[in-house]
């Protein structure tokens, strides 16, 4: 009687169990990922926090006197983690010009986050809105008034009076600032170019909630870019985009801005604009920031 065979089987499946137990038992659970701002700042405008995420150029030092341009990202929280994973392959090929890339957020947790931001980018009051966040709050105890919007030009001031000096003092920047954001961010970095004096002269304006109060800043947006023939600008680069896949309204809205903007043939503005296909409202800003870096840093 061969029993060779049913032991070798026995010892097999034995084996295989002890495996597949030690296998088990030594799954590990993720680490925790610790993403910290490299610096808040209280404003005396608001009375709010604002947290600073900074990605620096590989060969920034403090020991020369080179200087650097700086393109501040809003919904810094968030951004900044992909900016982080993206940093390295901007080095590559030698594509991009050196920039200091700084994340502004306010909020560390979602609600606060989006609170804030809804009051910051937002370029004018919309009443209803206000009124829709405030129920849709309920459910989450959120305090009655929490929601306001219309924000935008205390943000901007912010900016130019708190944050940029602040980065100004302690690091090695220069006068050639961009900006650019998401959403409502893009409807922030919209705002500051029809605002523009100079202050900023690189913007990437992504998914841009253009539709916003009636399309009130789009409306602002038209008539300033056919009545004013000539704009006193510096040489200034645009990089607009959005998702084919966005809501009803985003394509239109960011369309429209666009070809308004470069009917105008302003000669200090280089302008090009993007649909990307395939992509919906949150899909599109990983492509949308890599490709607005690249349109605003890209070495000719």
């Amino acid at each position: 009687m061969n029993i060779k065979k049913p032991i070798q089987l026995v010892i097999t499946t034995l084996l295989l169990l002890i495996y597949s137990t030690v296998a088990f038992s030594q799954k590990l659970a993720p680490k925790e990922r610790v993403f910290a701002p490299d610096h808040t700042i209280t404003s005396d405008i608001t009375g709010r926090d604002y947290q600073l995420y900074i990605s620096f150029p590989k060969n920034y030092s403090t020991k020369d006197t080179i200087t650097y341009p700086v393109l501040y990202v809003l919904d810094g929280m968030n951004i900044s983690r992909i900016i982080s994973g993206i940093r390295p392959s901007m080095h590559v090929g030698n594509q991009l010009e050196d920039v200091i890339i700084v994340g502004i957020g306010s909020g560390l947790d979602r609600l606060s986050w989006y609170h804030n931001r809804y009051n910051d980018y937002t370029t004018s009051v919309s009443i209803p809105r206000d009124e829709a966040n405030e129920l849709r709050g309920k459910k989450f105890d959120v305090p009655k008034g929490t929601f306001k919007s219309g924000g935008a030009a205390k943000f901007l001031k912010i900016i130019k009076t708190e944050i940029a000096p602040y980065l100004d003092k302690n690091y090695k920047t220069n006068a050639d600032r961009g900006i650019t954001g998401h959403s409502f961010g893009g409807l922030f970095t919209a705002y500051c170019l029809v605002n523009s004096d100079g202050y900023f002269t690189r913007f990437g304006i992504s998914s841009p909630s253009l539709w916003w109060d009636n399309e009130k800043l789009l409306n602002q947006a038209v008539a300033q870019f056919t009545e004013n023939k000539i704009w006193d600008l510096p040489q200034t680069k645009v990089f607009i985009s959005v998702g084919d896949q966005e809501d009803s309204g985003m394509v239109p809205t960011m369309t429209k801005f666009s070809k308004y903007l470069e009917d105008s043939n302003y000669n200090t503005i280089d302008l090009k604009w993007k649909i990307f296909d395939g992509e919906n409202h949150i899909s599109v800003f990983p492509a949308s920031l890599s490709r607005t870096i690249y349109t605003l840093y890209g070495k000719k």
